[in-house]
């Protein structure tokens, strides 16, 4: 297949172009931060909102696989500028865009946030849900097939934010990691690989068009179970540095998950496991393989 991936050099992106690579034909757009032409593909260095970048992608693609639309207008823009035609457009969405506090495990049909929350989260859950009906809208009136992925908290190699990675560089620094105490929040990851397979499914199939799909390990978790596997992973004596989550953020230690259960959401993949055959990596091997990835780069 022919596909056209936007974003692409950066984490999720990343690791969906390393796989994919191996059986399709890519185009990359994206500023070029990273070269990903070590991996076969060609890329087309430029910002989103640049015309004369699309005016570059000139074939017919099979797919577009889109990581980093964040605002009304990024689908449609795409969509009106590029030179080439498309024959399904697979928007990478979050399940953030879910209304929040309704206390039910969130499938596929449950309502989508319609309130506006301040700052930057708030506007990204608030861009995310427009360009969701936004790719619905556009593709419907270009006769393009479309395919919504919601992948919940992403985790593994070369994941750089200050999550995972944060907390493995203090175990391998520090050999401690933090325990909070007064944390009783939970939530749902996906290895990155996962996410990666998940896509590759999507990619020209017609059970997938017109759907959405949560992509989420089973069950959920939270930091002390975290933490657990981080040290296992270790295989050396890490310590526990017991602390509230007030003591963490005094301390400048972040806390990117949720730490209380009223920040809690609890999400359903059955729909993509029993449409797609998705299976989910293990949280403890997860975990492991990002340890392994990550230990040496902290040495």
């Amino acid at each position: 297949m022919n596909i056209l991936v936007i974003g692409g050099s950066y984490f999720y992106g990343r690791v969906f172009v390393m796989l994919a690579a191996k059986e399709h034909s890519l185009t990359v757009v994206n500023r070029g931060t990273y070269s990903m032409e070590e991996f076969g593909v060609w890329q087309v260095r430029g910002e989103r909102h640049d015309p004369a970048v699309w005016q570059q992608c000139q074939d017919h693609y099979d797919a577009i696989v889109d990581f980093c639309a964040y605002n009304a207008g990024d689908v449609e823009y795409v969509l009106e500028n590029m030179a080439g035609s498309v024959s399904q457009y697979i928007l990478i969405s979050t399940v953030d865009v879910y209304r929040r506090g309704t206390g039910l495990v969130l499938d596929e049909t449950a309502p989508l946030e319609d309130r506006m929350f301040p700052g930057e989260t708030g506007a990204y859950i608030a861009g995310k849900v427009a360009l969701e009906g936004e790719v619905r809208q556009q593709c419907v009136k270009r006769e393009i097939a479309w395919t919504v992925l919601r992948p919940a908290i992403l985790y593994g190699p070369y994941n750089y934010a200050p999550r995972e990675s944060l907390y493995i560089r203090m175990a391998v620094q520090d050999h401690a990691l933090p325990e909070i105490t007064d944390a009783d929040g939970h939530f749902q990851l996906a290895y990155v690989k996962d996410g990666a397979e998940a896509i590759m499914r999507c990619l020209g199939n017609p059970v997938t068009y017109g759907q959405a799909y949560n992509i989420c390990q089973d069950g959920s978790t939270d930091y002390k179970n975290l933490f657990a596997g981080l040290k296992q992973a270790a295989k050396e004596e890490i310590a526990s540095l017991p602390m509230t989550a007030a003591t963490a953020a005094e301390r400048g230690i972040p806390l990117p998950f949720p730490v209380y259960a009223s920040e809690s959401e609890n999400y359903s993949n059955e729909k993509g496991k029993k449409e797609l055959g998705l299976t989910y990596t293990a949280e403890t091997e997860g975990l492991a393989r990002t340890y392994r990835a990550f230990e040496g780069v902290f040495i």
